[in-house]
């Protein structure tokens, strides 16, 4: 279960800021209902200013299927509607979930398969990064965009995870930042992921949160860049 003495980046964002806009779009209900506990006085109550997920279970809409084409179906469905939100609102946070790569993954593991969902996934964040950039063209804002993956896969088949291989614990970042320092280029964990988006919403993190940080940012705070090539 989640440990909400340690806060997520929403109940951060939100207490330092009230004013900060923040959205959730997933292919996961269980990311707003249980991994940031929105709504939940332990978890810093409401943290969402918007949310679109829940989709899973709508299985009229959705039947399920055992080739998980309705997680591709509501990936799709997400990814447009988080592409269109950001157009049309602007949020200062959003976090969006794609789910369809990781049960490909778990089902063909390392293969043509999981080839061609990479290359759909890639597509539907492809939608939500015009979206931003046009943002940026058309109101002078400053986007950033972070994807990344939760976790590895294992060495002998690419279908599993949850164990202690290399493979297993290393994760990729791809970020569109300008400002990216050394730590972006050592391989960093994905719990380097919080500091870095704080620093560029600047964001002050009270001590006390900061000390429970296990990662540092890989951003470089505006006007202090030693961002290395």
């Amino acid at each position: 279960a989640p440990d909400y003495r340690y806060w997520d980046i929403f109940r951060i964002a939100k207490q330092q800021n009230a004013s900060i806009r923040t959205a959730l779009f997933s292919s996961w209900e269980d990311n707003r209902t249980k991994l940031i506990g929105e709504g939940l006085p332990e978890a810093g109550g409401q943290k969402l200013n918007y949310y679109f997920d829940g989709f899973e279970n709508d299985e009229e809409r959705f039947p399920h299927d055992e080739s998980r084409q309705f997680i591709r179906e509501i990936d799709a469905l997400v990814s447009d509607e988080a592409a269109s939100y950001i157009s049309r609102e602007g949020p200062d946070l959003s976090r969006v979930y794609l789910e369809f790569t990781d049960d490909i993954g778990h089902m063909f593991g390392d293969g043509d398969e999981l080839n061609s969902g990479v290359t759909l996934m890639d597509a539907n964040v492809g939608k939500i990064w015009q979206a931003a950039m046009q943002r940026q063209v058309l109101y002078e804002e400053d986007w950033l965009i972070l994807v990344t993956t939760d976790h590895g896969r294992d060495t002998d088949t690419g279908k599993n995870h949850g164990g202690q291989s290399e493979r297993e614990r290393t994760i990729w970042i791809a970020s569109n930042s300008e400002r990216l320092n050394r730590n972006f280029y050592n391989m960093p964990g994905i719990v380097v992921v919080l500091p870095s988006l704080l620093t560029h919403l600047e964001v002050a993190v009270p001590a006390e949160i900061r000390d429970q940080l296990d990662g540092e940012t890989f951003i470089d705070r505006a006007g202090n860049s030693t961002a290395t090539d």
